[in-house]
């Protein structure tokens, strides 16, 4: 017992630790990403999977690890299958560049609350997309091309009725209207189908798959509401409308100059070296 003790040695302990840290961390991660999704109930099933397997193998149940075995194939492709979804979904998450996404402004948060605030006041529904990081291009591609400078005005006569695209979304790339008239995914919330309409559900779907921000509002109600990350804020009016954007505006912009910051200090320090060298 002593000779083994005396023959561990620092390095593996350490090595333990990192395994132990990187493997938690992992784990911690995948739990934040299925979280509150029906991949919850699925992975609970493998877990279970993964035990019936250990412990066919340990008490040597034969016929039990023989239908494991065969299983555990089948289920990991049923996975993949029935989630392909909310894998897209975080992997483009993973990809997402803040260095590169579109620039927009304090201005095009102005025009879309003056829009909001007079869309609101008529009860006329509106559907209205921020890019972020993660591009929209795919789904400005469903709708009608416009490459125009946001403005009120033209928001408004966008979404009036009767006229041929106000019963899709308008896209917004930096400070240009991409798209007008766009299809987004409706979300997967069966639970809110009966208590919230079309709108509201592709707003929380594009969200869920991407980073953007979406106004809605609603065409029964007038009522304003904000998405992100999947969730929407409700009943917000002009002033609170534009605190939600802007607040959204300066987290992305402090990221960016984080970003941009460490590539500085980086880019000085390889300069640096490099006059030394000479």
């Amino acid at each position: 017992m002593l000779e083994f003790l005396f023959s561990i040695r620092w390095l593996d302990i350490l090595r333990f630790i990192v395994e132990v840290f990187i493997i938690s961390f992992f784990f911690y991660k995948i739990w934040l990403f299925i979280r509150g999704t029906r991949a919850v109930h699925v992975m609970k099933a493998l877990v279970l999977l993964i035990v019936a397997a250990f412990l066919a193998n340990v008490f040597k149940l034969h016929t039990l690890t023989l239908i494991v075995r065969y299983l555990m194939p089948v289920s990991v492709i049923a996975f993949i299958i029935l989630f392909q979804p909310e894998l897209r979904r975080g992997l483009a998450r993973l990809g997402e560049n803040p260095l590169f996404g579109s620039p927009w402004k304090e201005e095009v948060i102005e025009e879309m609350v003056k829009s909001a605030n007079f869309l609101s006041r008529k009860k006329v529904g509106a559907l209205i997309a921020l890019e972020r990081d993660i591009g929209l291009r795919n789904y400005a591609e469903t709708g009608v091309e416009m490459d125009s400078r946001v403005s009120s005005e033209l928001l408004n006569s966008i979404f009036m009725p009767n006229t041929p695209l106000h019963d899709g979304a308008v896209i917004i790339q930096g400070d240009r209207i991409a798209a007008a008239g766009a299809i987004l995914p409706l979300a997967e919330a069966a639970d809110s189908v009966k208590t919230i309409g079309t709108r509201h559900l592709a707003a929380m779907g594009l969200t869920e798959e991407t980073d953007a921000v979406v106004v809605v509002v609603s065409e029964e109600t007038g009522a304003i509401s904000a998405g992100i990350g999947g969730k929407l804020t409700r009943d917000l009016d002009g002033a609170t409308l534009q605190k939600f954007l802007l607040k959204v505006y300066s987290s992305r912009q402090k990221k960016r100059t984080s970003i941009r910051r460490r590539d500085i200090k980086g880019e000085v320090k390889v300069a640096n070296e490099k006059a030394v060298i000479q």
